[in-house]
């Protein structure tokens, strides 16, 4: 049963365990299609997707501001936005869709980043709309420490030049501010931080076999 619903969205902060939670429904709801640009879940002709991830990660966010501006970043950001709009539009409407994010974070980091290009916004949001979104919550404090304390943090999860908690935990606040203002005019359930990453993923499915 999926409650009639059968394109929703998987959304939250950095560090709120969507990527876990994500791999755990694999096997919870075997009837529904998962989308992400994580490559376990990107089909091999769609290769381009991950690889495309990577060098951001690899190249691109470390050469931010200096290699390359914040309109290249939004540039190569929206491949990832286009593709998971083409995944659901796309899809087998007989079968229920849960899309990790979609374009809500990635718009919502945009804007952080300092990308004014309206014009772009607002095409994203001619995009198809989920029948609910999840929004998965966590702390700034807690996802600082599921990022092992600032290990590894990318120049879009943090405030400032250093990636220090402060600045992490105040970019994560605004952060959460901006997703939950793009979705407001849609139906959404927030749950709030989980124990585990099995309680997550149980407390997500409840919501969309409801």
């Amino acid at each position: 049963m999926t409650g009639g619903r059968t394109f929703c969205v998987l959304l939250g902060p950095d560090g709120a365990g969507k990527s876990s939670v994500m791999g755990r429904l694999a096997g919870l709801l075997p009837e529904w299609r998962l989308v992400s640009t994580d490559s376990a879940f990107v089909a091999p002709e769609h290769a381009l997707i991950p690889r495309l991830r990577r060098d951001l990660q690899d190249h691109l966010l470390p050469g931010l501001g200096v290699a390359y501006s914040v309109d290249f970043l939004a540039s190569v950001l929206q491949t990832a936005v286009v593709h998971l709009r083409d995944q659901v539009r796309g899809r087998d409407p007989r079968v229920p869709v849960l899309v990790d994010s979609y374009y809500y974070k990635i718009l919502a980091k945009c804007r952080m980043a300092g990308v004014r290009d309206s014009r772009m916004y607002d095409w994203w949001r001619t995009f198809p709309q989920p029948d609910r979104v999840v929004y998965l919550d966590v702390s700034p404090e807690a996802a600082w420490r599921r990022r092992c304390d600032g290990s590894g943090l990318n120049a879009l999860e943090y405030d400032g030049d250093d990636g220090d908690r402060a600045g992490f935990e105040r970019y994560q606040r605004d952060l959460r501010k901006l997703l939950l203002e793009e979705v407001r005019y849609l139906p959404v359930t927030v749950l709030p931080q989980q124990p585990s990453v099995d309680r997550a993923a149980e407390a997500v499915r409840e919501v969309l076999t409801a």
